[in-house]
């Protein structure tokens, strides 16, 4: 892999903060492909392949499946989205060395009280086990301690974008900053 890709990656300050629906509006205003390691993930263990097995007990091949998904579509994509990754500083650091340069980091500033709402919101129709309160409360420790890391050291290739209006709100008034022309 070269590091000649237009790749935009996207953390935020944690579960809950609009990352997902953003997503949805830049890859249908810019073409980009959306790589959602959470969906990737979740897609291979529900395969009940090998390696979906192996992903359930060790979730480090994410790297891998990046590469894959964008090795399977680096003739037609105009970008890259990747959306829940890294969720710590090594995987960051090891995607810049194997795979490409990150472009942007797009951050989601929003509250942990903003986030939980959210989160407890979407659990009325998402149908995901870990959309409840105790599961969340632990989901923004573990972010803080393993994610925030990310932001500090790419702070130079972060734009940060306050999350705490509506995702419209959020994309009207932030996205245009971003040329991804």
């Amino acid at each position: 892999m070269g590091n000649s890709l237009d790749v935009l990656v996207v953390e935020s300050r944690g579960p809950g903060s609009g990352k997902g629906t953003q997503c949805e509006k830049i890859v249908a205003k810019y073409g980009f492909t959306h790589l959602s390691t959470g969906d990737l993930l979740r897609n291979e263990v529900q395969s009940g392949s090998e390696r979906g097995k192996q992903l359930t007990a060790i979730m480090e091949l994410v790297l891998n499946l990046l590469t894959e998904a964008i090795i399977n579509t680096v003739t037609t994509a105009k970008g890259y989205l990747i959306d829940g990754y890294p969720r710590e500083l090594a995987q960051g650091l090891a995607f810049e060395e194997k795979v490409a340069e990150c472009s942007v980091i797009l951050n989601f500033d929003v509250t942990p009280e903003v986030m939980t709402a959210r989160l407890l919101h979407r659990a009325k129709t998402s149908g995901r086990a870990d959309d409840n309160e105790e599961t969340i409360k632990k989901r923004l420790q573990t972010f803080q301690t393993h994610s925030k890391p990310v932001i500090d050291h790419f702070q130079s290739k972060c734009l940060t974008v306050s999350s705490h209006w509506t995702a419209v709100q959020v994309y009207d008034g932030e996205f245009t900053l971003v040329s991804c022309t």
